[in-house]
């Protein structure tokens, strides 16, 4: 077994510590999530607190580590007679991103309990990770449902495995650890407000601290056993005060002065629901104890807001993580005083000369440069008269998004087999059933109807003589299901002098902003391909994180001629790449333009060949026809008619339109 860095070795990172162990104080708090850009020991720090925790003792034999004092009565294999026990260190359990859902629950033996009544499990990590720490890397990268189950046992302490009809139940408390990095995509709010607390890291920047960063991992490279020797005292320290903050913790008392300032904390930041109350209230029980008191400090409360609050702020996944210190301060000094020692700590002592600090708010991004003049003023150039190429004098400074709004489904036509997701019709383990099949490997969902169905024929063959059906393998049948999944939307978007009046490209940002959120909502990946001037670029790869793309779109330039046929080369080749990465995830490409295309030798028909690839692979496309004025050419819906997909106005693409437009790409091509 390889020996772990020392978690007091970890340099700097003083809230990502802190959070990991109040929640070894008391796993009530709810677990921690970790957001941060990747080599900022985040997985490093987790795996680390393992060997902190203190040792559990267990029933001996009992798969599902009961507490010999007050063992499961539930529990699968119990019930368990009195004394018999053994210690053991804590366990650390890590979820892989591509676990099944078999795999974090536990399996039941579906035939065995149809032919023999037999309730046959095998438990999966939840129960594992029972009385320990369940680790989940690239927590944001887990498919929705197993997500669910894994925050529905961590709320509830138990796991239920149901398979038609047929449940074991068992406990699963654990202290749930999630790491993520933003720029691969953000979990929903929903999931984010079901973890107790969140923590931004970022590498630092202090030349000394990095220094000491490198010389470390080093020293543990060399030797990692010599080093973890040389960092056991301070190990064994912070050991034995987690042990003694854990018995500290029932007799720390929270005052209503305390309260107060919690609940004036969470209405004036307008955080949903009632969860953050809770978990302030928990943290600032824990963060008390750490501290060896038995009284909550208004310094204690106002930590517990940095740490449980900034993610329970954010609406969308484009709003900046953070909180306004100042704001805080102000809530605080207002409801303070109420009840004595909610008063009494001034923020000037640190309750942890250790581990220590609050994540710090972080001011909101600026909005993009306005330009000057009246822009909605200026005529647009036309064919033969688009300003110059990127970079020269034609370029104009980004205009603004307009505000975002709920737009029509977009949807791939046919029946996928992609990654869950919310999109398009697709064969999935989640959804309504369609039918039955023979098992490919083990049985996950049971269609009953067609398993007696196959195996009431043979029932005299088989000698039948009592009440139960005689079950064979053979005769299982494999439930099919229809959901949704998510699909690769790859933005193609004109950035051309054509589209550079400051009106338009700010409707035209408005709209694609809004198919961001879209997409977001329905899990789908991102892509941006622009063009402009002489050539098409490549804003975003193809992605998981919409706000990166949000980004990317906010701080477009506009100007130049249109290469409508660049553009739409360029996208082809991404696609092409992202097929062999990715074969089960359909696309859909939005072209956002007005469908002129200027510049070299004839780009109307150069853009009309490369237009007709997409209609050639069936890959399912969509319009959006920028053309605005009393003239009309009918540019986009040619453009649309070539891809072998559909034109939609800006105004059409909104939900609320009066307009009539087919949602599914599929009826769009049946109504041309």
């Amino acid at each position: 077994m390889s020996t772990p860095f020392p978690f007091t070795a970890v340099v700097g990172q003083d809230d990502l510590r802190l959070a990991l162990l109040l929640n070894a104080v008391s796993p009530a708090v709810g677990g921690v999530l970790v957001r941060g850009e990747k080599g900022t020991a985040k997985s490093t720090a987790v795996r680390a607190l393992s060997a902190l925790m203190p040792e559990v003792d267990v029933v001996s034999g009992c798969r599902f580590s009961c507490d010999p004092d007050s063992p499961d009565p539930g529990c699968p294999d119990g019930p368990h007679a009195p004394g018999a026990f053994a210690s053991r260190a804590a366990r650390m359990v890590e979820l892989p991103v591509g676990a099944s859902e078999d795999r974090l629950v536990g399996a039941l033996d579906i035939e065995r309990a149809l032919a023999e009544g037999v309730k046959a499990f095998e438990p999966g990590l939840l129960a594992d990770a029972h009385r320990g720490i369940l680790y989940v890397d690239e927590v944001n990268l887990l498919h929705d449902h197993l997500v669910d189950l894994l925050l529905d046992a961590a709320a509830m302490g138990a796991s239920y495995v149901e398979r038609e009809g047929v449940s074991v139940r068992h406990a699963a408390r654990f202290l749930l650890v999630g790491t993520m990095n933003p720029e691969e995509g953000e979990l929903r709010p929903q999931l984010l407000d079901r973890f107790g607390l969140t923590v931004e890291v970022a590498a630092s920047r202090e030349p000394d601290q990095r220094v000491e960063v490198v010389r470390r991992r080093l020293a543990y490279d060399d030797d990692p056993a010599g080093f973890a020797a040389r960092w056991a005292d301070e190990e064994a320290a912070v050991r034995a005060r987690i042990v003694a903050a854990r018995e500290l913790l029932p007799s720390v008392r929270l005052g209503d002065g305390a309260l107060r300032q919690i609940a004036a904390t969470c209405a004036a930041f307008e955080v949903d629901g009632m969860r953050a109350d809770i978990v302030m209230a928990r943290t600032a029980t824990a963060l008390a104890a750490w501290a060896g008191r038995t009284d909550v400090l208004a310094e204690d409360v106002r930590q517990a807001a940095l740490l449980a609050l900034p993610h329970r702020r954010r609406r969308n996944p484009f709003d900046a993580p953070g909180l306004d210190e100042d704001k805080l301060d102000e809530t605080l000094e207002e409801f303070g005083g109420q009840d004595g020692p909610a008063d009494d700590g001034d923020g000037d002592d640190d309750p942890d000369p250790g581990p220590g600090g609050g994540p710090g708010g972080q001011p909101e991004p600026d909005d993009a440069p306005q330009g000057d003049g009246d822009a909605a003023a200026r005529p647009e150039a036309g064919e033969g008269g688009e300003p110059q190429p990127s970079g020269g004098a034609g370029e104009q400074s980004p205009a603004r998004s307009a505000e975002p709004f709920r737009t029509k489904v977009l949807s791939v036509p046919g029946l996928g087999q992609g990654a869950a997701g919310r999109r398009s019709r697709a064969r999935t383990e989640h959804g309504r059933t369609t039918g039955a099949r023979r098992p490919r490997g083990a049985l996950t969902k049971l269609h009953l109807a067609a398993t007696v169905q196959a195996a009431a024929p043979h029932q005299r063959a088989r000698g039948r003589s009592g009440p139960g059906l005689v079950v064979r393998r053979d005769d299982l049948r494999q439930a099919t299901r229809e959901g949704r999944e998510g699909n690769l939307v790859l933005f193609v978007v004109d950035a051309s002098g054509s589209m550079a009046a400051r009106q338009r490209m700010s409707a035209v940002k408005g709209a694609v902003l809004s198919l961001l959120l879209d997409a977001y909502q329905r899990r789908d990946k991102v892509g941006l391909v622009t063009f402009r001037g002489s050539a098409a670029d490549v804003a975003l790869p193809p992605t998981s994180s919409v706000d990166a793309a949000a980004v990317r779109l906010e701080s477009l330039p506009t100007g130049g001629r249109t290469p409508l046929a660049a553009g739409l080369l360029r996208a082809h080749e991404v696609l092409r790449v992202e097929r062999l990465r990715d074969p089960a995830r359909r696309a859909l490409v939005v072209v956002v333009t007005d469908g002129r295309a200027t510049g070299g030798p004839e780009p109307v028909a150069l853009a009309g060949r490369a237009a007709r690839l997409f209609a050639a692979e069936g890959t399912a496309s969509v319009v959006v026809d920028c053309e605005s004025g009393p003239v009309r050419l009918g540019l986009a819906g040619q453009l649309a008619g070539e891809l072998g997909g559909t034109a939609v106005t800006l105004d059409e693409l909104r939900a609320d339109s009066i307009a009539g437009l087919v949602k599914d790409v599929q009826g769009s091509r049946r109504a041309a």
